[in-house]
């Protein structure tokens, strides 16, 4: 990446994007020294509730772990937790696949903005979601997360009252079909949340919320897009669209 240190990229990458989410009502942020969580009571089945970092001391991890797990629980909660190269111990995520989580591999990409043409499928339109198509959005991302509509459009219109974060709604010949979301930092966009419907699948859909957003970091005066893609399903999409493979992470779920 021109301009950039290994040490630059590597912050925008997987230390920058642990703010990616917008401060609400509805979100407890428990943060600490080496530690950082979220709980949101409203989401039952997930969303907001992640352990975001984890540094923990060895002797204390398992401990820590079960806490953590035990309160999620007690509230019934799906979650997830993300361990990235610079979670401690070195065995978090052994520890965490030994209590029975789903182990999901992502990969952190990146892609200068560069040079971006036009989008030119007739039959597709992309749109910054504003309070008018917020419904829209909202029952996209429902529908494509299997989770509470609710819930969800709350948490949305919080988003669309930030100016650091943008949502974006497809239309496929005029119905809603797709939608993503993206937050911008001081020096780079990280993407989130792309959903395409099935019925919609396979139509370029996809691609035009990435070009979309893509042109949101360049009108904000931002060269550089990132994001924590699964390596199963977007990952390899997103190298078609010129994002680069950087380095690996996982993340586990638990329901």
């Amino acid at each position: 990446m021109h301009g950039w240190s290994d040490d630059e990229l590597r912050d925008e990458l997987l230390i920058v994007p642990r703010l990616a989410f917008v401060p609400w009502s509805g979100t407890e942020v428990i943060e600490r020294p080496g530690w950082l969580q979220l709980i949101t009571p409203s989401f039952r089945l997930g969303g907001l509730n992640e352990v975001v970092y984890a540094q923990l001391d060895e002797h204390d991890a398992d401990a820590v772990i079960d806490a953590a797990i035990a309160r999620y629980r007690e509230l019934g909660l799906r979650f997830r937790w993300t361990v990235t190269p610079e979670c401690r111990p070195a065995d978090l995520a052994t520890r965490l696949e030994q209590r029975g989580f789903v182990r999901i591999e992502l990969v952190a990409m990146v892609r200068e903005v560069g040079e971006l043409s036009e989008h030119d499928d007739p039959d597709i339109t992309v749109e910054i979601v504003d309070a008018a198509s917020l419904p829209e959005c909202t029952a996209v991302l429902a529908e494509g997360w299997a989770t509470d509509p609710t819930a969800l459009a709350d948490y949305g219109r919080a988003q669309i009252e930030d100016d650091r974060y943008a949502l974006f709604l497809a239309r496929h010949r005029g119905q809603p079909a797709a939608a993503a979301g993206c937050i911008a930092f001081e020096r780079s966009l990280f993407l989130q949340g792309g959903v395409v419907l099935p019925e919609f699948r396979g139509r370029g859909l996809y691609r035009a919320l990435v070009h979309a957003r893509l042109h949101h970091a360049a009108a904000r005066g931002l060269g550089l897009v990132t994001v924590h893609s699964d390596c199963s399903t977007s990952a390899p999409l997103l190298e078609r669209f010129g994002f680069a493979r950087v380095v690996g992470l996982v993340t586990f779920r638990g329901d």
